[in-house]
């Protein structure tokens, strides 16, 4: 195996904001949220996103 071979493939870029609809809706609120309705993965809406960083940034 070469050195600059990996064993598993690189992540997916994380999408970002798209400029206009469709959005995805917030699966915890059902408010839209930044992202494109193809976004892989689970998008939430900025308050919601705000909140889940808030809590896993407390959880110790």
């Amino acid at each position: 195996m070469d050195r600059d071979e990996s064993y598993c493939p690189a992540p997916a870029a994380p999408a970002g904001p798209v400029p206009g609809p469709p959005y995805a809706d917030c699966p915890e609120c059902g408010r839209p949220t930044e992202y494109g309705v193809a976004t892989p993965g689970v998008v939430l809406c900025p308050v919601c996103e705000w909140q889940e960083a808030q809590r896993t940034a407390c959880s110790g």
